[in-house]
């Protein structure tokens, strides 16, 4: 693979294959780009109709070119570039890079042009980028390639960038230029009818004009190859994406209520979180943490202090900061000694540290003199509203002089100064990002203190626990056998049991004074729910009664729900109801699978009863889990604090939940038969004894 990608990104010879003199063309602009950019290699110009372009020797084909060509950038019509391809396999072309369009993202036609395409491609054992892609190009002042048809040539930098769309691929680099953020290796693939972004990203992990990925991205070729990539490129380049299409992936009407759950993009999310890729919400953010990771190093912890001339910027910081997950602490008292050594007494000698509007450069570079050493902090944070009295630039070259050799993370605001104006531009050229809002550095430093999080953390380990699969293969063969797709009930409970995972025993009666036997034998509280007919969603149809505490209560909830599903009842079919012992004393939760079409399994958890789509308190991970996946999925809920004991109440057993969960995990990776499972609800309680699963379904693969 490297050696087949070099032939691609360090091309000692390339050949434009549709080159043209007409401006305006994407023929010439590309020949033209490869020209300005001056590429260190070999270039041949192909053009059938034109003996010169751009002043450079034409060929009529590929194969009357004297010399190797190591790439071939394609752009000719598309019922052309299968022709084109071959040629190139028989001239020894090492890469292709198809930029002509009209293939399988028309239809398809299309599709069927691009496999044929493909075919001749693999069976030369060429490799191609596209088609439908903007180029690529290698920043490497040994390369200096420039195979697109862009406007601009970006920044050399330490950045790769993988886009799947060409305009976006060009709009960032031309906005990356502007911000000051530079590339090494950029990357459209179009198409991916070959080469997809986990080939790039893994020439990446081993490019050493590389430490930052940036993706844009659509869609996955191969999601599960894609985590495996992440997760070892991730742990020492930071990779940070946008993946358009939030899309719901459950549009269809699910069946459980963990499928109805992942309809939000959530597989995406998982996979981006389990393999240590930052993924931010839109292209604005993209940049805000380009800046910082490219200029900046990763601040140790989460640790920041403000410094500012202005009091309503240092409030927004500080609200935004806190919100985001970040800790000010304090100045120590020996920063303020020294800080009183020259700054007003009108000063708020605290952080955020608010030198008040009167300050200037000298009070800035003094101030961040004195905050620099101050072991408190890892992130310093200068916030600047120009004052008409004071010089923008030479505050600039103020902070520039007192930290711009600093160890820790430095992130600037200059609100109301201009995109581009001279102190921004000033810092920028020496490579320290500036932020026109304090809101964008509190969201990067969150998006970067996760990413940190996740770095440090144990990648855990899968454990296999002892189970019976027997029971459950025999379940699962005797219900396909009956025609049916869902195990409920009985069945789904004794499933649990089989893996370990505790839950409550039913019991059933056919008539009151059964129902009244079956309550006193477990002993009250009961729980009553309607066993025929077969409801899927029992609370949903009013088909359970909960805490029945006496025998009146329970002959009364028989009568009742008899009555609701008089008209549903089958003729012939007999009235029965499911009883089981009624758990108090712990917290509702729900746990369960769904498949994602592209990402396979997903493992959820979340609160639990009817208030689990309401609230949405959920978490997923694609499966199988490891020990730090079940832990972060519990911790991860906004509603962790109710586990962990509140105003008192003591804490449930979450040692039990997060083993549930593992074996929950094992028992899907056993068996692909099943679709979506739910176990809703989950009993958490504080004893381990009472910790479990009240009801569950297994749906089945049509």
């Amino acid at each position: 693979m490297k050696n087949a990608l070099d032939g691609i990104f360090k091309p000692k010879s390339v050949a434009v294959i549709g080159a043209s003199s007409r401006k305006g063309s994407i023929g010439r602009e590309t020949l033209h780009n490869i020209l300005l950019a001056e590429y260190k290699g070999k270039v041949f110009p192909v053009n059938p109709k034109a003996s010169v372009i751009h002043s450079i020797k034409s060929y009529s084909t590929i194969l009357d070119v004297p010399d190797a060509v190591d790439l071939a950038i394609v752009i000719v019509p598309k019922r052309e570039v299968k022709e084109v391809a071959r040629q190139c396999g028989e001239k020894g072309v090492k890469g292709l890079v198809v930029i002509s369009a009209g293939f399988s993202e028309i239809g398809a036609d299309g599709k069927k042009l691009e496999e044929e395409v493909l075919n001749v491609v693999q069976n030369y054992e060429m490799r191609m980028i596209g088609p439908n892609c903007f180029g690529v190009v290698n920043t490497d002042p040994k390369v200096n390639l420039n195979a697109t048809f862009g406007k601009i040539f970006p920044r050399v930098g330490r950045v790769g960038f993988i886009t799947q769309s060409g305009a976006m691929g060009e709009a960032i680099m031309n906005t990356a230029r502007l911000l000051g953020i530079g590339f090494s290796l950029v990357a459209s693939i179009g198409n991916k009818a070959d080469i997809s972004s986990n080939d790039i990203l893994e020439y990446f992990k081993d490019d050493s004009q590389t430490d930052i990925v940036l993706l844009y991205l659509e869609n996955f070729g191969n999601p599960r190859n894609f985590t495996k990539i992440a997760r070892e490129v991730s742990r020492f380049k930071p990779i940070v994406a946008v993946k358009s299409g939030r899309t719901l992936l459950g549009a269809k009407a699910a069946s459980s209520h963990t499928g109805a759950l992942a309809g939000l993009d959530v597989g995406v999310d998982a996979l981006f979180d389990q393999a240590g890729v930052m993924r931010v919400d839109t292209v604005e953010e993209l940049f805000d943490v380009a800046r910082a990771l490219s200029m900046q190093p990763i601040p140790k912890s989460n640790r920041v202090v403000v410094v500012t001339n202005a009091g309503g910027p240092g409030i927004l910081a500080t609200d935004a900061l806190i919100n985001n997950g970040m800790e000010m602490p304090a100045l120590s008292a020996t920063t303020v000694k020294e800080l009183k050594k020259f700054i007003s007494a009108d000063a708020s000698f605290s952080n955020p540290m608010d030198m008040v509007a009167g300050a200037g450069p000298k009070e800035f570079k003094m101030t961040l003199d004195a905050v620099k050493e101050d072991n408190r902090y890892d992130t310093i944070f200068p916030i600047f509203v120009p004052p008409v009295t004071i010089d923008e630039l030479e505050v600039a070259k103020h902070i520039h002089e007192s930290i711009g050799d600093c160890k820790k993370t430095v992130l600037v605001c200059f609100m109301g100064a201009g995109f581009s104006s001279p102190g921004i531009e000033y810092l920028k050229k020496h490579g320290i990002p500036v932020y026109i809002f304090p809101e964008a550095v509190a969201k990067t430093l969150q998006t970067i203190e996760n990413y940190r999080q996740r770095i440090i953390a144990s990648l855990g380990k899968i454990k296999t626990f002892k189970v019976d699969s027997d029971t459950v293969k025999r379940i699962v063969d005797d219900t396909i056998a009956a025609g049916k797709d869902a195990i409920v009930g009985e069945e789904a409970i004794e499933i649990l049991n089989a893996y370990g995972i505790p839950a409550a025993g039913y019991q059933y009666a056919l008539n009151s004074k059964e129902a009244v036997d079956v309550a006193n034998a477990m002993g009250y509280p009961v729980v009553m729910k309607i066993n025929t007919p077969s409801i899927l969603h029992k609370t949903e149809k009013g088909a359970v009664m909960i805490d029945l505490r006496t025998d009146k209560e329970v002959r009364s909830a028989f009568t009742e729900l008899k009555g609701r599903v008089k008209e549903e009842l089958k003729s012939g079919d007999k009235f029965t109801v499911a009883m089981q012992q009624h758990i108090s004393g712990g917290i509702e939760t729900v746990m369960g699978m769904m498949c994602d079409p592209s990402f396979g399994p997903l493992i959820m958890f979340g609160l639990g009863g009817i208030y689990v789509e309401v609230m949405k308190d959920v978490s997923f991970r694609i499966n199988p889990l490891t020990t730090v996946h079940a832990h972060e999925m519990v911790k991860s809920l906004r509603s962790y604090p109710l586990l962990q004991g509140y105003r008192g109440a003591p804490p449930v057993d979450i040692a039990t939940v997060e083993e549930t969960l593992l074996r929950l995990s094992q028992l899907v990776k056993d068996f692909y038969c099943f679709c979506e499972v739910d176990i809703n609800p989950f009993i958490a309680s504080p004893d381990k004894e009472k910790c479990k699963a009240v009801d569950a379904r297994f749906l089945l693969r049509c």
